[in-house]
């Protein structure tokens, strides 16, 4: 779908609406972040791809509640051979 507008002076930037169908087809809402494309033909805005996160069951505090080094095996760690971390 094409639209033509105008840009307009919004205090001493530039403006464009974004309204009727260029607002409800993306979905945009106040607040949404979006990526926008530059080139020396003009630009194109794109919505960011967000991430839902899943709430687990247990926090991490609950996870490493009454741990200690014995049951974290940590006298099993590996030992680094030279070279490993660089110069």
């Amino acid at each position: 779908m094409k639209f033509q507008t105008k840009i307009q002076k919004w205090g001493n930037g530039l403006a464009l609406r974004v309204a009727g169908a260029m607002r409800e087809i993306p979905d945009f809402k106040e607040g949404t972040p979006v990526e926008i494309e530059v080139s020396k033909d003009g630009f194109s805005v794109k919505k960011v791809a967000t991430v839902s996160f899943i709430k687990l069951p247990f926090s991490e505090a609950d996870l490493l509640s009454g741990i200690t080094p014995a049951l974290a095996h940590a006298d099993e760690l590996a030992a680094l051979c030279s070279g490993e971390m660089g110069d």
